[in-house]
């Protein structure tokens, strides 16, 4: 994004559409945010939305647009028989204009980087602070709580060197102007003596002159002290408007359709996909699934799995190839409704504040309380809601830590049912559970799956085995394929990687 946004371009912008309407925008466009925007830490994207809105909110720049025309009009009294100190002294009072022109745009450019540089700051901090605040168990567990500190005292440090930086430039503005208001005054005397002495005008002609320099000066002083907010302000805005203007990775074609009533073939057809220009990640990639057919992906870390899940959801297009749903390409549908008929269940499963009720139903929003009970008591989910203190109306903290990984992964599990998606994907979904809990999610996984076509990634080799079709990935390729029985019969990489497991487990 150009860092030079025209400061005009921003007043207009604010004075038309209100101070807070650029917030307001950043705030819609994460839900339409694209995964590689999202990569970035947590810390620096709230901190651009929560600072960047207060900066923007604190000075409304476009109530005050009208104050500065106030002091013209009584400047209009003053001219009468000051008409030949005018004509003449005028333009050497109107020298220190373009002085002051060039002064301030210096200035003007200086204080923008350095509230741009603020905020970077500021973005770094908070990142670290969201750190130290979830990594406070490992922080602990190993002792270097003073070493965080330390760190932390150190990035507050910068970030408060930073501020005072900006500040002191900020500060300046106004007194540029002033000063060079008073050279246009002490020039206005100098010559305006001179006219009394050879009996050009009189004390008073030059006082009422005086006077109406001042009123003159007096709105460009104010003008002064709003462009140093709007400085500030528009430091804070163009990190709203980088974010409001990153370039989605993945675009609708205007021709797009919906997606409905779909039966839940899948194709992937030689598909070729790189994060990087020149190191792909998928290589010739061709797979198929048959609706109501569960397949899994297995293989090494970073052996293309997650690509293949990323495709199918579109959060990224292929470079060659197509992905296709029952035979129309992905991308000749819209998005909404392409992820709608998609479900996703991961590891890491997210919690939302509020009650175990209406995270369930937020698979689908408009089902009834007998319906996300439903779902809960199919995936085997209703008996530990059941003995919470407030059942279903039991809050639950911030990304449900007051809950264990394996009821976090049941109420995931009641989520996707509730909103019945034809397309299922399961993202190392029973990684880190007991035994226990693993007989009851493969249970509920029964439920979830049955007639919906799955693709399941698991690094615990036992949960797929009843899987129609495995696929094996190395590298970006597909080594092998075929069901359990078959792959332990070929004697491949698919056998190689369950008896390692199985010696590691036997250990």
């Amino acid at each position: 994004m150009d860092c030079e946004r025209d400061p005009d371009q921003v007043y207009e912008h604010y004075r038309t559409e209100g101070h807070l309407r650029p917030a307001a925008a950043a705030v819609r466009a994460y839900p339409e945010a694209q995964l590689p925007l999202l990569r970035q830490a947590p810390g620096r994207l709230r901190a651009r939305a929560r600072h960047q809105r207060r900066q923007l909110a604190a000075g409304p720049v476009h109530e005050r647009s009208r104050q500065p025309a106030h002091g013209l009009h009584p400047a209009r009294r003053h001219r009468g028989d000051s008409a030949p100190l005018e004509l003449q002294a005028r333009p050497r009072v109107m020298i220190t204009v373009p002085l002051m022109f060039v002064v301030s745009t210096a200035l003007r450019k200086r204080i923008r980087f350095a509230w741009q540089d603020v905020r970077i700051k500021q973005s770094r901090l908070n990142s670290h602070l969201n750190e130290a605040i979830q990594g406070m168990k490992v922080t602990q567990a190993y002792v270097q709580e003073k070493e965080n500190y330390k760190f932390f005292d150190n990035m507050n440090t910068v970030n408060l060197n930073s501020w005072n930086r900006a500040s002191a430039l900020n500060q300046t503005f106004g007194p540029v102007i002033e000063i060079t208001s008073a050279i246009g005054t002490l020039i206005l005397f100098w010559y305006g003596s001179h006219l009394i002495q050879v009996g050009a005008i009189t004390i008073g002609v030059l006082v009422g002159f005086a006077n109406y320099v001042g009123n003159f000066w007096d709105p460009i002083n104010r003008l002064g002290q709003m462009y140093s907010q709007l400085l500030v302000a528009m430091a804070s805005s163009e990190r709203i408007f980088e974010f409001i203007d990153e370039d989605p990775t993945v675009k609708e074609s205007g021709r797009a359709r919906l997606l409905t009533g779909i039966k839940g073939d899948v194709s992937f057809e030689n598909i070729v996909f790189e994060y990087e220009k020149g190191r792909p990640a998928l290589k010739g990639i061709s797979l198929e699934a048959r609706a109501g057919q569960s397949i899994a992906l297995v293989g090494h870390t970073g052996s293309g799995k997650s690509t293949i899940i990323n495709l199918l959801c579109r959060f990224y297009d292929p470079v060659e190839g197509r992905v296709t749903i029952d035979g129309t390409d992905i991308r000749d549908v819209t998005l909404e409704s392409l992820r709608t008929q998609v479900g996703i269940v991961l590891q890491d499963t997210f919690i939302f504040s509020g009650t175990i009720r209406d995270n369930i139903r937020f698979g689908r929003l408009n089902a009834t309380d007998e319906e996300v009970e439903m779902a809960a008591r199919a995936v085997h989910a209703h008996d530990f809601i059941a003995s919470l203190p407030d059942g279903y109306d039991t809050e639950v903290q911030e990304r449900g830590s007051v809950l264990s990984m394996g009821q976090r992964q049941l109420l995931s599990f009641a989520r996707a049912l509730l909103a019945d998606p034809a397309i299922l994907i399961l993202d190392e979904a029973t990684a880190s559970i007991d035994t226990e809990t693993e007989l009851k999610i493969q249970e509920a996984l029964k439920t979830l799956l049955a007639g919906r076509t799955s693709f399941i990634i698991a690094h615990r080799l036992s949960t797929i085995r009843h899987c129609d079709n495995i696929i094996v990935l190395d590298h970006g390729r597909i080594v092998e394929q075929g069901d359990h029985a078959q792959l332990m019969l070929h004697g491949g990489v698919y056998r190689g990687l369950i008896d390692a497991q199985y010696r590691f487990l036997s250990a």
